[in-house]
């Protein structure tokens, strides 16, 4: 049941008549510089994450080539 058109349209005059013009516009421009400032940090928080799991991932592969090495150099000669 979401909010249709007219009701959107309803709640923008109401907030036109409460707060005005201007006000609103610099409420709507504070709005979007907040989002655009969340959706930055959820990207930077991604990127992160991602570099962490490639730097595990990197050092887990190069824990088991020298595993691996290690037990063949400690096998005995037959």
């Amino acid at each position: 049941m979401g909010i249709g058109f007219r009701e959107l349209l309803i709640i923008l005059v109401i907030a036109l008549i409460l707060f005005g013009a201007k006000k609103l516009r610099n409420v709507g421009s504070d709005l979007g510089a907040a989002v655009r400032g969340f959706k930055k940090a959820v990207n930077e928080g991604e990127d992160e994450q991602a570099k962490q799991l490639n730097d595990l991932t990197g050092k887990d592969a190069e824990f088991q080539e020298r595993a691996g090495a290690a037990k063949s150099d400690s096998k005995p000669n037959a």
